[in-house]
């Protein structure tokens, strides 16, 4: 089979890269190895439940809405408010003044550190006040800039000079967000409480920037997954062809096919990779008959990718309880973060599994016990779909889906020792139990089943080095992708003769607007012709 334009990946980077080269009229094949597409976004439904399986909420950040109006796909979306709670302390974040609240729960908390969690406070506002620079006018990827003058002049020309004034003074808050607090308080507790649910040392601008993304997410009616269904009926509609369970093994540049796993070949006019960066440059083939120069770009970028790893991956449980919604309505808002004690992580670091080689011990029991501590004072992100859209859970009952940030590298260890199962159990026990002793007492007796997902899930499902859920780690020496938002346009650059690239893995810091961004930059690259 041949096709103008071959897409690897069915995530939501790959599904806006095929619905935009659909609407264009190109012929286009979505590849995605597993059964369903949408990767991190999605939903699935069990015993009557609706569960998000990846991301909980959308944030439009200037690009979600702009996407769907210029596909022409009308979609509803519902009130997300995120609501954020330490021990027996929530605030509800609806709007910029909440942050007074957060703010005065930490003073109660911490009140001998009043002076220095306003300091914090103060950079909170003037790192929302740059990322609303940054994404809060409609992107002018999606916009139609020689018809629309009305935008140009009045929207986008007046956004371009205070752009650049934001740069300028988002580098300055570039270090970890742990270093960066560091130097306004030496509370490890409280930066603990602030910064634990980031991901290992991500920039203090994205972290205190953040109010701006509860502020800005949007929950689809339905379900994360009604945006993927969306997508996929578009390209259909289109012409597009989409095959799951359709795993992409080879690619063969010189020849300009790519194989799957059960020895299909598929020829491509340009190709684009919306996949696991690592994967691609794995399953390249008969790159010496490419012109020197070029493979030896290809051997170059092969070899910078060596030993570079994904960024943190998310352990979750996911709950049916026999509770009516309307319990969990009178404390929080849908989207939750939560951490049941006043004790920080730091207290417990991963290092000390380590033995004097680097590798994890082997003690069954110090791994255990370290896993149980850990669940007990992590930060937990807590969804409840149920609360934006009451048809997601049965009458009278609740879906809970509650996650933290786990190390692949530790998982990977325990399966490989043999306790996975014994893990996964533990940590379903010991997270009903914690939150139980904590923020949900009624969850006693009214349990009805639940079910956990791992780092090693999601590595399984989307192919991501690492169970990764937003690309590179902000930890490797060499970041191996675009991470200046002045160039984006580069982002979807490869050395490999038409293939470009597209998702999470082309630009860092990445997430859903960067996919969808980068989705879109890689079909208008392919429809010009400018990247060959």
């Amino acid at each position: 089979m041949s096709f103008d334009v071959i897409v690897v990946g069915g995530g939501i980077a790959g599904l806006t890269t095929a619905a935009f080269l659909s609407q264009s009229g190109r012929s286009v094949l979505l590849c995605e190895k597993e059964e369903r597409v949408g990767g991190l976004v999605g939903s699935f439904t069990r015993d009557e439940f609706v569960f998000d399986a990846g991301i909980r909420a959308l944030e439009n950040s200037g690009v979600l809405f702009p996407m769907l109006r210029q596909l022409g796909i009308e979609m509803e979306f519902l009130d997300n408010p995120v609501s954020i709670g330490i021990a027996d302390r929530i605030v509800t974040i609806r709007s910029e003044e909440d942050i007074a609240a957060y703010q005065q729960m930490l003073t109660d908390l911490f009140p001998e550190e009043r002076e220095n969690i306003a300091a914090i406070v103060d950079v909170v506002y003037r790192s929302m006040t740059y990322m609303d620079v940054l994404y809060g006018i409609d992107n002018p990827l999606f916009m139609d800039l020689k018809h629309d003058t009305a935008y140009l002049k009045e929207t986008l020309l007046p956004w371009l000079f205070r752009y650049i004034a934001a740069q300028g003074k988002i580098k300055r808050l570039s270090e970890p967000v742990e270093e960066y607090l560091a130097k306004i308080t030496q509370n490890r507790t409280l930066i603990d409480m602030i910064a634990q649910h980031f991901f290992r040392q991500t920039p203090a601008s994205f972290a205190l920037s953040y109010f701006s993304l509860y502020l800005d997410y949007k929950y689809p009616k339905g379900g994360t997954g009604a945006l993927i269904d969306r997508l996929w009926d578009y390209i259909l509609e289109h012409g597009g062809t989409i095959l799951t369970k359709t795993s992409i093994e080879g690619v063969n540049p010189a020849k300009r096919m790519v194989y799957d796993r059960q020895g299909n070949t598929y020829v491509y006019g340009d190709l684009v990779w919306a996949a696991d960066s690592k994967a691609l440059y794995a399953a390249l083939r008969g790159t010496d008959a490419l012109p020197k120069r070029v493979a030896q770009k290809i051997e170059k970028r092969t070899a910078l990718l060596v030993g570079k790893e994904g960024g943190d991956s998310v352990l979750t449980l996911y709950i049916t309880a026999g509770i009516d919604v309307s319990y969990f309505q009178s404390m929080h808002g849908p989207h939750f973060f939560y951490t049941p004690q006043k004790i920080g992580l730091s207290t417990l670091p991963l290092s000390s599994l380590r033995r004097a080689d680097g590798s994890f011990t082997t003690d069954e029991h110090a791994v255990m016990d370290w896993v149980k501590s850990f669940l007990q004072l992590t930060t937990y992100e807590i969804s409840i779909p149920a609360m934006r859209d009451a048809r997601l859970a049965p009458a009278g009952n609740t879906g809970l889906i509650i996650s933290t940030l786990m190390d692949h590298a530790l998982v990977r260890h325990i399966a490989n020792q043999g306790w996975y199962e014994s893990f996964k159990s533990l940590c379903r026990d010991t997270m009903i139990e914690t939150l139980k002793s904590s923020v949900y007492p009624v969850l006693e007796g009214l349990v009805r089943s639940a079910f956990v997902s791992t780092p090693l899930t999601l590595e399984k499902r989307t192919g991501n080095t690492g169970g990764a859920i937003t690309g590179w780690a902000f930890t490797n020496d060499e970041m191996p992708a675009v991470s200046s938002m002045p160039k984006i346009a580069k982002s979807i650059d490869t050395p490999i003769p038409h293939v470009v690239q597209a998702g999470q893995w082309t630009y860092s810091p990445a997430g859903f607007p960067i996919s969808i961004r980068t989705g879109k930059i890689a079909a208008d690259a392919v429809l010009s012709g400018r990247r060959r």
